[in-house]
């Protein structure tokens, strides 16, 4: 007798998440959206009263473990959560990425004892923020150029060097730095570590201006012989870049989410707005050419919140594999450039009106696809999983 055991593949959320989103959903929509077009407005970021709300209803690190202050839910959960304050705005949205499935992990997973009780309580109850500093001058797409060094010495770890766009630079409380320490070539000498925001020898730079992301600042980052403790050694080199781009595959899905938002709400205002707004004298709905238009939009959206979802699941609680994370951020950056693009023709002069809101969606979603690894290098990426080797990019 063969007994055929069935894997069964529900693809609806459970009751607890739905409550989740629910709350979420909610709470980001009667608190937050008066809130999102005041820091569209001034630039700012989350004010430190709001911020601490979030902290105190649980939305921020709710992936951490408890002992540190966190939920102890599951990366889904915290995904979940994102889409939804994401949807309100990216710059709402951004503390919860940052806390959910940004830097904020990296300590979690390679941090010290004493680094993790001493700031992943602190991001959970809204006391802090912690953003990721990579990028440089001369180190963008080739991330394993970096200049910037950090040496230790004896029980100190000395930082010489300039960051660039840096988002949440000069505001974030801490940084999650990102340096050459060793010698060693390419990847294997670069490791990081953990600045706080108070460090003698760190200044910034001017406030970038921006495309989109209005209410996330990004700035240069300046390190002239910042000395920070030993427990602030995140990784160290040889096998660290290849565990910090572990992490990285979690930021990932959580751009991805970012970029979703901005396609789903622009969906669900415009499905609204064609609705009501009529021409010819019936409601625009009724024509052919936008109900086509609507039907791809939703294909779009909800075929990239499968691909996230996916990465996030089959990850379980650890982390997410570089071809999954890599398709489900392409894709959620493509579609969600096409979704905001249509849901703006649609809405006519209405949709190019500031008032309205959906152009501000338009110029975010074009920065998630620049952000955290081009679409273009995701593509790479996937081919890299696909075929099973890296690719050298380099002329020599």
């Amino acid at each position: 007798m063969c007994i055929i055991n069935f894997l069964i593949m529900d693809f609806k959320l459970t009751s607890d998440q739905q409550e989740l989103q629910k709350v979420a959903r909610e709470f980001a929509v009667n608190e937050l959206t008066s809130l999102a077009n005041e820091m569209e407005e001034s630039a700012s970021p989350v004010p430190k009263d709001v911020l601490k709300k979030i902290g105190e209803l649980g939305f921020l690190g709710v992936n951490a473990p408890t002992e540190y202050g966190g939920q102890g839910l599951s990366n889904l959960d915290a995904i979940i959560i994102l889409e939804e304050f994401g949807k309100i705005s990216s710059a709402v949205g951004w503390p919860v990425f940052e806390a959910n499935a940004g830097p904020v992990k990296v300590i979690e997973h390679f941090g010290t004892e004493a680094l993790k009780k001493r700031i992943i309580p602190e991001v959970c109850k809204g006391e802090k923020v912690v953003a990721v500093s990579m990028s440089e001058p001369g180190a963008g797409t080739g991330l394993t150029d970096l200049k910037t060094k950090a040496e230790i010495k004896g029980d100190k770890i000395v930082i010489n060097g300039n960051k660039r766009w840096c988002s949440g630079a000069g505001h974030s409380d801490g940084y999650v730095v990102y340096a050459k320490m060793s010698d060693a070539p390419a990847a294997k000498g670069i490791g990081a570590v953990f600045v706080d925001l108070d460090t003698p020898g760190l200044t910034f730079g001017n406030s970038e201006r921006l495309m989109g992301w209005r209410g996330i600042p990004s700035a240069d980052i300046y390190f002239d012989n910042v000395e920070v403790p030993l427990e602030n050694l995140l990784v160290e080199p040889e096998d660290g870049f290849k565990k910090l781009m572990e992490t990285f595959d979690l930021e990932r899905c959580g751009n991805a989410t970012m970029a979703l938002a901005q396609a789903s709400s622009a969906l669900d205002y415009v499905k609204e707005y064609v609705q009501e707004r009529e021409q010819f004298g019936k409601p625009i709905v009724d024509f052919q050419a936008v109900q086509i238009k609507l039907a791809d939009m939703l294909m779009k959206v909800e075929a990239s919140r499968l691909l996230i979802h996916r990465a996030v699941f089959n990850a379980a609680n650890g982390l997410p594999d570089i071809l999954e994370s890599s398709s489900a951020k392409c894709f959620a950056n493509e579609i969600a450039r096409e979704v905001t693009t249509s849901a703006m023709q649609l809405m006519g002069g209405y949709g190019f009106n500031k008032e309205y809101g959906m152009e501000r969606k338009v110029r975010d979603a074009f920065g998630w696809g620049i952000a955290g690894g081009t679409i273009d290098v995701q593509k790479v990426n996937i081919a890299s999983a696909m075929i099973g080797r890296r690719f050298n990019q380099r002329a020599k």
